[in-house]
């Protein structure tokens, strides 16, 4: 009777054959070289970064960390709304709205206009 080690090792090794197969077949220099966020990785290292770009970035983190707090606040909602929940989530929202409003009046995220 086979054990699941044997299995296991058989399976691993197959996979690792495959590997080998797949990444010799399709070998490029492109393939292999490294990808720096869209710059060339050996290209010059002063070349001129976009500041509304970086601004951009750091909008999209902003918001993506205030819907990781959202979820958690739409949980407990449906088990308890106090007061001071209620409060606090329209305070939270208040804020980041008017941080929005606020990026949009500069035009921190005017698509058109940044490139």
């Amino acid at each position: 009777m086979v054990n699941l080690f044997t299995i296991t090792l058989f399976i691993s090794m197959i996979m690792f054959f495959m590997y080998l197969m797949l990444f010799y077949m399709n070998y490029s220099f492109e393939k292999q070289s490294a990808f720096e966020c869209g710059f060339e990785p050996l290209s010059e290292m002063r070349t001129p970064f976009s500041l509304r770009f970086f601004i951009l970035v750091i909008l999209f983190l902003i918001f993506d960390i205030e819907i990781s707090l959202l979820f958690p606040i739409i949980s407990i909602s449906t088990l308890m709304m106090s007061l001071f929940m209620k409060i606090s989530l329209l305070i939270f929202l208040t804020i980041l709205l008017i941080g929005l409003f606020h990026e949009w009046n500069e035009g921190a995220i005017d698509w058109m206009s940044m490139f």
